[in-house]
């Protein structure tokens, strides 16, 4: 059994199709097949029905996957630290981050850590604060850097940014017109939100649970699944949202959006990794970087709205 076959294994298994497996892994398909057939072979067992031109795991391969991940994992967190050996920070950093976060204020950093460490292999992926978290738990990221509160026992986080919410409506909405709204205004319009699992519709649901008002009872007509959309729908039409004054300030300076005067509040950025895992001089550094004053130009001119 080799480290290759346990790879194609799992991909296999996490697509349950050799053909997407192969292009996922850059491989013939018949190098696929021939693997899981060697694997099967070898040890007497069968690890998927093939059923028409799909395939699914049988009993005996779904107690296989949680075995081949760990020895996965265990390989990995050798060739992590044999790369600390080498002195600098090395090898690949796996960093899974939620949108409000990737898109407004981690470019900038992970530019300054490539400068500074060439030798890592940097890799983003983009979800929500949810899914960033998820990928942590479970081993595919060595960081997750979120808007979201990361409230999981095996997690250690820290704080290293802060970020305002705004309410924003479009031009034709009855609110562009710069009224001070209260608590209760905020039942009588429609809502865009961000998709469940995301940390500033989880931020805003927080903030009306505060003032005591039941976030189901807010008329949601659309859940959107980035900033951009929300904001688009939000220009389109009469509805309004809560998102990023850092995602919503170039909108706003150009009058396509108008904030709205209504109290929100401030949230945290945080970085996330998993305590019981080896923390590699890739991973190190960059929670070293992400510490440092950077200057939180993201609140600059909108910080004392709403």
């Amino acid at each position: 059994m080799t480290l290759e076959q346990l790879k194609i294994f799992l991909e296999v298994a996490r697509l349950e199709h050799v053909t997407r497996a192969a292009e996922a892994l850059h491989l013939t398909q018949s190098a696929v097949s021939a693997a899981i057939s060697a694997l099967e072979a070898r040890h007497g067992v069968i690890l998927f029905d093939r059923v028409g031109r799909r395939i699914a795991l049988t009993e005996a391969g779904r107690l296989f996957v949680d075995e081949a991940r760990a020895v996965m994992e265990r390989a990995r967190a050798a060739e992590l630290a044999l790369a600390d050996l080498g002195g600098s920070a090395s090898g690949v950093l796996r960093v899974h981050a939620s949108q409000t976060v990737a898109s407004y204020w981690l470019p900038s950093r992970l530019v300054a850590y490539h400068e500074r460490f060439p030798r890592v292999d940097l890799r983003l992926i983009v979800g929500n604060t949810q899914s960033a978290v998820e990928a942590v738990v479970t081993g595919e990221a060595d960081l997750a850097v979120v808007e979201g509160e990361v409230v999981v026992p095996d997690l250690q986080r820290s704080t290293v940014a802060e970020d305002r919410l705004v309410l924003v409506v479009g031009r034709r909405h009855a609110w562009a017109d710069g009224r001070k709204l209260a608590a209760s205004d905020l039942l009588e319009t429609n809502w865009i939100m961000r998709e469940a699992g995301s940390g500033t519709r989880a931020a805003f649901e927080s903030q009306l649970s505060s003032l005591g008002l039941d976030p189901q009872a807010l008329s949601v007509v659309l859940e959107m699944p980035s900033n951009e959309a929300a904001m688009a729908a939000v220009e389109a039409g009469l509805s309004a949202t809560v998102l990023s004054s850092r995602a919503t300030q170039f909108h706003s300076m150009a009058g396509r959006l108008h904030v709205v005067d209504f109290p929100m509040p401030l949230r945290r950025f945080s970085a996330a990794y998993h305590s019981e895992r080896h923390v590699t001089r890739a991973l190190r550094s960059m929670l070293d970087l992400l510490d440092e004053d950077f200057g939180d130009e993201g609140l600059a001119g909108v910080a004392g709205t709403g």
